[in-house]
This record gives structure tokens, C-alpha cells and sequence, in this order.
């Protein structure tokens, strides 16, 4: 019983964490996370040890597609990546010494937050527009940005993954398709270095949860890649506004759980 309720959280575990990583370039962190800690009472650090090391194959395979697809502008992003890796470590030490109840909290609120943001007000912005902005200006606010969201992403995991689709559309002006798979192609990189910082303090993960999360979470961000890049930019606001809003009051309620 104890191992089937285990693949039965690992699989809906990864399926949230796949479509949110897919659609959205969303951190597992976000879905994984909740669902260890409240349904097989995981410590919270391992449990987002778990989640960043699923985000890191499932962000890879969605980066990829998306590049083969021409929405990912690796230029840019590996700028932004610099700064987001230095400071993915910081923020993975920090959360270390804070305690478990702060952590999680602002992920769920900014999952829902932009979930509604991209149902009301889509991002529309074509290549052209995104592509007319001063190279300099870009380089400058990609590190300080890139700063502020590997602290996050170190923090609390899935706080990144939001916070660098919010700043890819609305600060930097991407298009969406191109700002998800940026966001992917940097969050590879960053939840590899936020597991490893997880595992070296916190010790190695449970073996058996980590490879299931890490298969089913492969698999639904390589599904909901491929659809998004086939998706018409309307339709894939739509699409990655309900996910959120979904995981983000899916998240809310485990949360609740969890405390209770």
C-alpha cells in the first residue's frame, strides 16, 4: 500500500510539475514539493532537493524543443543564467537556515497571480517588438533581474521559475513562447545547481521517490512542450493561464493540508 500511494503522488506530482514546466518554464518545485511533504510527510528541504532535480531533465527537454521550434534566444539567456547560477547557491544555503513554514508561500502566490495575469491580459508581443530592444539595456537589467531570481529559485525553487517568466514578458518584453523557453533553457541549469546545493547540505535523496519524479515529470513537460509550440498565441495564454491558476489553488490546498 505504502509503495503504491507512493508512484500514485510521485505520477500527479509530475504531472503538475510537467505541464507547469512545459507551458510555462514553471520550477517543480512549485507542484513536487506540496504534494512529498504533505502526502509522504517528507522534510521539506529534501522535498525541494527532489523537485529541483526533476525540473532539471524535464527543463531540458522542454529547452530543447523549444529551440528546435526557434523560440529560445540562448544569447540572452545564458547573460541572465550567470547571475541566476551564482546566486541559486546563496539562496539554496539561506533557505537552509530559515525554517520550513516561510518557504513555498510566495511561489503559491505568484503561480495563481500569473496564472490570472496571462487568462486577462495576454502576452502578444511578437519577435519583431521583442527583438527592437537596445542589446545594452537588455545585458544590464538580464543580470540584475538574473540576481534577484536565483536568490528566489534557490530559496524557495519555484519562485525562480515564476519570477523569470514574469521578467522575461513584462520586463524584458519577450514574446511568450520565446520567453518560456528561455526560461526553461536557464532553469535547466539552475535547478542542477539548486539540487546539487540541496543534496551537499541536506545528504542524498530518497532514491525511489527521486526517480519516479523525475520520469513522470520528463514526461508531461515533454507533452505540454510540444503542444505549446504548436499553439496559437492566444491559445497558449489561455492554456498556460488555466495551468497556473490550477496549480496554483492545487498548491494552496496542499499547503493547507500540510499545516493542518
Amino acid at each position: 500500500m505504502e509503495i503504491l500511494m507512493m508512484v500514485l503522488v510521485a505520477f500527479f506530482a509530475g504531472m503538475g510539475a510537467g505541464l507547469g514546466t512545459g507551458f510555462a518554464g514553471m520550477s517543480a518545485a512549485a507542484v513536487i514539493s506540496p504534494m512529498l511533504i504533505t502526502f509522504l510527510g517528507m522534510e521539506p528541504y529534501a522535498a525541494v532537493g527532489i523537485a529541483l532535480s526533476s525540473d532539471v531533465l524535464a527543463s531540458a527537454v522542454s529547452a530543447y524543443t523549444y529551440g528546435k521550434n526557434k523560440n529560445l534566444d540562448v544569447k540572452n539567456g545564458l547573460v541572465m543564467m550567470a547571475s541566476v547560477l551564482v546566486f541559486t547557491v546563496v539562496g539554496s544555503y539561506v533557505s537552509s537556515l530559515v525554517p520550513s513554514q516561510t518557504m513555498g508561500g510566495f511561489s503559491v502566490f505568484m503561480t495563481f497571480l500569473l496564472g490570472i495575469k496571462f487568462i486577462v491580459r495576454p502576452v502578444m508581443t511578437t519577435k519583431e517588438t521583442m527583438q527592437a530592444v537596445d542589446p545594452k539595456k537588455r545585458v544590464i537589467q538580464s543580470i540584475v533581474c538574473g540576481t534577484l531570481i536565483g536568490f528566489i529559485c534557490g530559496f524557495v525553487g519555484a519562485g525562480g521559475g515564476m519570477m523569470m517568466l514574469l521578467i522575461l514578458t513584462s520586463v524584458l518584453g519577450y514574446e511568450l513562447k520565446t520567453a518560456v523557453g528561455t526560461s526553461v533553457f536557464i532553469m535547466t541549469f539552475t535547478a542542477f545547481t539548486g539540487a546539487a546545493s540541496h543534496f551537499a547540505i541536506g545528504g542524498a535523496p530518497d532514491w525511489p521517490v527521486f526517480i519516479l519524479c523525475v520520469i513522470f515529470t520528463l514526461l508531461w513537460a515533454r507533452i505540454a512542450a510540444r503542444f505549446a509550440n504548436k499553439a496559437n498565441p492566444k491559445t497558449l495564454n489561455r492554456a498556460t493561464g488555466v495551468v497556473l491558476v490550477v496549480l496554483g489553488v492545487v498548491i494552496f490546498a496542499f499547503s493547507k493540508l500540510s499545516a493542518a
